[in-house]
């Protein structure tokens, strides 16, 4: 496997360590965090489960998501990439932060420089981004990628709206 590592200003998009676990389980504990994703809280087997899974993704597709680290403190800040797992509605970019790093922009820098990895390195002629029709910051950050609503989709029994963009 091929292991991908991505730069913005602030952030390191990196593959996944063990040692983020304990980071990664707390980000899955916060009900504010997971309010969007599904509605209900992981305890730390779901969560070495779904951090198990996103490291799959890689190795199975040749892509996935990144573990997020903020440079300045060193911090796992959150997970944002590309996934396209058996039965989703398309190739997506995604992006979840534990909620200190909410605000800063982290969500919109992070997720451009993984739209331009799909772009440019995945030649994906287009990317959605699947967004729970509440959350506001979410559809804010799709707004500034250049994602426009394409319409509704249902994963996990979950009504969510379908964003997307196509490759410049």
């Amino acid at each position: 496997m091929n292991e991908v590592t991505l730069e913005t200003e602030r952030l390191i998009m990196r593959m996944w360590r063990e040692a983020d676990f304990e980071e990664y389980a707390e980000l899955c504990a916060d009900p504010e965090v997971m309010r969007f994703l599904g509605g209900k809280v992981f305890d730390r087997t779901e969560a070495w489960r779904q951090m198990a899974s996103m490291i799959g993704h890689w190795y199975l597709r040749g892509y996935g998501i990144w573990a997020v680290e903020e440079k300045e403190s060193r911090r796992l800040a959150g997970r944002i990439g590309c996934i396209n797992p058996e039965g989703w509605p398309g190739f997506e970019v995604g992006w979840t932060l534990k909620r200190e790093f909410w605000g800063k922009g982290y969500a919109t820098e992070a997720a451009r420089r993984a739209l331009e990895y799909a772009f440019k390195e995945l030649d994906q002629p287009h990317v959605i981004s699947l967004i729970h029709a509440d959350n506001r910051g979410s559809i804010r950050v799709a707004e500034r990628l250049g994602e426009t609503l394409e319409g509704n989709a249902r994963v996990f029994d979950t009504d969510v709206l379908v964003y997307g963009i196509d490759r410049p």
